[in-house]
């Protein structure tokens, strides 16, 4: 199997150079750091990060503060129904077993009555931190992920979100930049893969799209020593293209590298 692929290499695609702008992410990296930026860096918020995963081809959708139920109800008409109602607290982030998020609210009245029903069960809203999202097609939940390891450089993760990558540690990992190949290899080397393939009778998702995705994830990475990390949760893949529900972004100054330019064994 060694061999096969090393006889075969694979490449990063020609078409992601058609759609990305690194001039432009290099320009809102700048601004957002400063001049005298924070040794620590700074986390990016919700808009900040959209705007610069966009010059990426990568789409978040939009989410609208609710801390009140009339603003909740502006939202929504803003973006149209049916929507979303999630709470953003920490403690309760990505927690729908918590009930801490309300699918599928198609109307005025079923948004008011899940604001109510939230805020009763869960606290005031200024603890919870209410915000409404447009609804999302249906398919598999997904986590694209990329840090900086101290050891190994910049690294792109992959899993199923929830239990298989946060309890079970189902989660596969490549060095940036990734190749197609790479891409491909990443959502088949998790456990849970069959589940993106139609597992048990259910659709199979669009892995082509999730594939592109990892690649503009790890060419934004690649090019922009700045960007940390960066966590897609989740990444909803349905039959038919994915949707980006959430995007955090984390930029700091580049560490000063003493190691440039080729290495070299002694002579002896």
């Amino acid at each position: 199997q060694w061999r096969r692929q090393a006889a075969v290499p694979g490449k990063v695609p020609d078409f992601l150079d058609d759609t990305i702008d690194p001039q432009g992410a290099a320009a809102r990296i700048d601004a957002l750091l400063g001049e005298d930026p924070d040794p620590r860096g700074r986390p990016l918020g919700h808009d900040e990060a959209r705007e610069l995963l966009a010059c990426y081809g990568i789409a978040v959708r939009p989410t609208l503060a609710a801390p009140g139920p009339e603003e909740a109800v502006a939202a929504a008409a803003r973006l149209g129904y049916p929507v979303a109602l999630k709470t953003t607290a920490p403690h309760l982030r990505h927690r729908a077993d918590l009930g801490g998020v309300r699918l599928d609210l198609d109307s005025e009245a079923a948004l008011r009555r899940a604001y109510g029903d939230l805020t009763e069960l869960l606290g005031k809203p200024a603890e919870l931190r209410p915000v409404v999202q447009a609804m999302a097609p249906r398919g598999v939940d997904t986590v694209v992920r990329a840090t900086i390891d101290p050891a190994a450089g910049a690294v792109l993760s992959f899993g199923l979100a929830g239990a298989p990558s946060e309890l079970l540690g189902d989660t596969a990992h490549r060095l940036v930049p990734v190749t197609d190949r790479d891409a491909a290899e990443l959502i088949r080397s998790i456990r849970a893969a069959p589940v993106l393939f139609g597992w048990r009778g259910a659709a199979p998702v669009d892995t082509a799209a999730l594939e592109e995705l990892l690649l503009r994830v790890s060419r934004l990475v690649d090019d922009h020593p700045e960007v940390v990390s960066i966590a897609l949760e989740p990444v909803v893949v349905a039959p038919q293209g994915l949707s980006v529900l959430g995007a955090s972004v984390r930029l700091s100054p580049p560490p000063a590298r003493t190691d440039l330019g080729p290495r070299r064994l002694s002579n002896y």
